[in-house]
């Protein structure tokens, strides 16, 4: 009897295991995305290189460029994440990341032949639209392919897209910029006669488009494709589920989206610290910048998801909470040391730890939320992460410098005090909101036990 259950579990064991994807191919999943990522990053970020000339040529203050680059996007990027959330968790991820890198890659081309502020502004909402399909796919993609001690890993590494994209942003911006700026205008067939910064939307829109194909390469898990039909858990039991995780979901996602606030903040806003404060010229600004960005944010992004992972595997299991915390205190004082830096040269010495302390948290926080919610609900879960953490943190970040420059201070000179005050004032908030979640986090974990054991 003993030999016949072993020999039958035998062929058992190695036909699950024979069903499982290889590593070497789980790790080619996430490359492909994290490339999406970049590029997604690159048309997202490069309105922060071009702050001057939109002023100039459509009429507008600080503020309204802040809208563009945050609350525009953040708004239509969130609302419309809710719903394609839900439709990762029922139809191919694959084609809803392409259809979504098409319209986003379109929309950014299509700002290349904005006149005026109000199309400008429509552009960036389409913009969002897009890009919303990204995400929420992508996190239940790497989840599925990642066994749970690898998996702030993973994410982390996917993550890298935010800081290799920003960081290219600037740098091969900088580059257009300086490329585009030889002639006062430019003529392109079809087009016509545009101005150089116009010329930069098409230089990162369009690449873009070419990407769609990769994504035939990347295929759905065979575990996914087999539970297809339980995968559309009704949007209210996932609402449900989340209420009944109400306190830990509220905390985490408040506390990593003021992280967020303060990285936005700063990634919109520094190039024109450097501008205005130190006289740097734009085009070499992108280039310095983006360089830090994209090695440092990198280096923040796998060096907390990796110490996460190794405490989490030895039983700490709120270790990507507790690891966000540490992040939010270390980062108030080296944000005051950059922007309060008494030269160009000391500035730019402390944005090299503050770029890795801002990618840092980038990676673990949708791991928290992986790691406690039933597989069936994490696209929709991730994507009522990234409402409230682009809410807070793309929607309001960007915007709360800017008002404050032209509102507060009422000087442009003053950016670096902006600057100082939003951070400061976030990460303060972060940290007491993280500390404060650790238990309920791990009240969670105990629920989603309770709630894999009455459905096994």
């Amino acid at each position: 009897m003993a030999e016949s259950v072993t020999t039958d579990a035998a062929p058992a064991a190695e036909q699950a295991r024979a069903s499982l994807p290889s590593l070497r191919y789980a790790w080619y999943v996430v490359a492909v995305l994290t490339l999406l990522y970049v590029f997604s990053f690159i048309d997202r970020q490069i309105f922060s290189l071009i702050v001057g000339p939109l002023r100039r040529d459509l009429q507008i203050g600080d503020t309204q460029v802040s809208l563009l680059m945050g609350f525009s996007f953040a708004l239509f990027y969130t609302f419309f994440g809710i719903p394609i959330g839900h439709l990762t968790d029922i139809y191919s991820r694959r084609w809803i990341i392409g259809i979504g890198l098409v319209l986003w890659s379109g929309f950014t081309a299509g700002c290349g032949i904005a006149q005026t502020y109000a199309v400008m502004l429509v552009l960036r909402m389409g913009v969002g639209v897009g890009e919303a399909a990204l995400s929420p796919a992508a996190y239940s993609l790497i989840t599925d392919y990642f066994e749970g001690k690898r998996l702030a890993t993973a994410l982390s590494v996917y993550a890298m897209g935010i800081y290799v994209g920003s960081g290219l942003s600037y740098l091969l911006g900088g580059l257009v910029v300086r490329f585009a700026s030889t002639r006062e205008m430019w003529t392109l067939p079809v087009v016509g006669a545009i101005h150089p910064w116009q010329l930069i939307f098409f230089a990162v829109g369009l690449p873009g488009i070419a990407l769609a194909p990769l994504l035939m390469t990347v295929r759905e898990p065979a575990e996914r494709r087999a539970k297809a039909a339980h995968a559309g858990t009704q949007m209210k039991s996932v609402l449900a589920y989340l209420l009944k995780n109400r306190k830990t979901v509220l905390l985490h996602n408040i506390g990593f989206g003021l992280l967020a606030l303060s990285s936005y903040a700063s990634g919109a806003w520094v190039p024109e610290f450097y501008r205005r404060r130190f006289h740097w010229e734009i085009g070499y600004t992108g280039i310095v910048y983006g360089s830090i960005v994209a090695v440092m944010g990198c280096v923040g992004l796998i060096g907390a998801g990796r110490l996460a992972d190794s405490l989490r595997a030895r039983g700490r299991a709120n270790a990507t909470l507790l690891v966000g915390a540490w992040i939010a205190l270390a980062i108030i004082p080296v944000n005051c040391m950059l922007y309060l830096a008494p030269s160009a040269k000391w500035a730019t010495i402390w944005l090299i730890p503050a770029a890795a302390l801002a990618a840092a948290p980038f990676g673990i926080a949708p791991a928290a939320i992986q790691q406690m919610m039933p597989a069936q609900m994490r696209g929709r879960a991730a994507a009522v992460y990234l409402f409230i953490v682009n809410i807070i943190g793309l929607g309001i970040g960007p915007t709360a410098v800017g008002a404050c420059t032209q509102y507060v201070f009422g000087r442009e000179d003053a950016v670096q005090y902006s600057l100082v005050v939003v951070t400061s004032a976030a990460c303060t908030a972060a940290a007491v909101l993280l500390f404060g979640a650790l238990k309920p986090f791990l009240a969670s974990l105990d629920r989603l036990r309770e709630w894999s054991t009455e459905r096994a």
